[in-house]
């Protein structure tokens, strides 16, 4: 009997130390992996700031709405009364481009925008795809910045056709430019006017055009092109598309680059060489 009481207290011994010993494991690993949290989010965050060849500069366009949302790998500016981004921007460096497998989450109205960015469910069954702005495509090198591309803040109205067919086209496009000049300034959008087709219960602007505006650097220089788009299925090529950036900010109302000198700026915003920017 002294036997198995002595055995008994020497197991409940054990199983005491061992229950502490996983206690303080599990402990450190809750710190390990909440300090790995943290070191990503402060090293993406250093990695936010903008450079165009040996220059940091600001290029983000105005904003016609106040309404500035900046996430960790691009900045917005909301059209509450259109329920989306009048023009969604970000750098698309050579270094973003991998492409991992991770898993599509949820469409969710963002945090960020204070009025608050329109429900998915005014897309349901409109007809209309949850298109885009800044792809997922273009975020895949960190799940963080591919999740934030979910945000509804971040997503138009589109047609499938355009969608999944020339829109498809010119973001690909996008990323061989990307990849051939070492990183690029992105900035897109919907052209968005009164009077045009709404979608839900929140009335999203369905916009009849969409448009691409990309600044890059090259020895040591500034070129610039912009594409505007219909929403519409098109199997023209992409060249056909290729509009001066004069052209959008007299459609829109947004000075995309106000910080570029003045001289500078009116040079390359006139220009529509299709020619001038891929060939070099």
């Amino acid at each position: 009997m002294k036997n198995y009481q002595l055995l008994y207290s020497v197991a409940i011994l054990l199983s005491l130390n061992f229950s502490s010993c996983k206690k303080n494991l599990d402990t450190d690993n809750a710190i390990d992996r909440y300090s790995s949290r943290e070191y990503q989010k402060q090293l993406e965050k250093a990695e936010n700031t903008i450079q165009m060849g040996d220059v940091s500069f600001d290029f983000l366009p105005s904003s016609t709405t106040n309404q500035i949302v900046k996430h960790d790998y691009f900045t917005l500016s909301y059209n509450e009364k259109y329920e989306q981004a009048e023009w969604v921007a970000y750098e698309l460096k050579k270094s973003y481009l991998i492409n991992n497998s991770f898993q599509r989450p949820f469409f969710i109205e963002d945090p960020n925008v204070k009025t608050g960015s329109a429900d998915w469910r005014n897309y349901k069954k409109s007809g209309f795809d949850k298109g885009h702005l800044c792809p997922a495509g273009d975020m895949e090198f960190s799940r963080n910045a591919y999740n934030d591309t979910f945000f509804t803040s971040n997503i138009s109205p589109q047609l499938h056709s355009f969608n999944d067919g020339v829109w498809n086209r010119l973001e690909q496009k996008v990323r061989y430019w990307a990849a051939k000049y070492d990183g690029i300034y992105v900035i897109t959008g919907g052209v968005l006017e009164p009077s045009l087709k709404t979608i839900g219960r929140e009335r999203v602007l369905v916009p009849k055009y969409f448009y691409k505006v990309l600044l890059d650097k090259f020895d040591g220089k500034y070129k610039m092109i912009a594409f505007l788009v219909p929403n519409e299925a098109s199997d023209e090529p992409l060249y056909d598309f290729v509009v001066s950036v004069d052209h959008i900010e007299k459609l829109t109302g947004v000075d995309f680059f106000p910080e570029l000198e003045d001289k500078l700026e009116s040079q390359l915003e006139k220009s529509s060489d299709y020619k001038s920017w891929s060939f070099n």
